[in-house]
């Protein structure tokens, strides 16, 4: 299924609506939140592999916001 001209217009016109009205994330200390684990990063929990791994890891505790998009985590020992 190639796209054609006015339909790859299109698409490329709603994937740059859908970044523009997209808000950034900002999160405040003392919120609570999740980790994206990426196993093509060499990140492997308990050795699983494949579709079934687990994607996400926390919830983790904001402890300072260190840059724009930055933030130190309350992790475990």
């Amino acid at each position: 299924a190639q796209l054609t001209g006015p339909e790859i217009i299109q698409e490329t016109t709603k994937k740059i609506i859908q970044i523009v009205r997209r808000k950034p994330l900002e999160f405040q200390v003392g919120d609570k939140v999740i980790l994206k684990v990426s196993p093509w990063k060499g990140v492997v929990r308990f050795g699983k592999r494949g579709k079934l791994n687990l994607r996400y890891i926390g919830p983790f505790k904001v402890l300072e916001k260190v840059g724009t998009v930055a933030y130190r985590l309350e992790l475990p020992q």
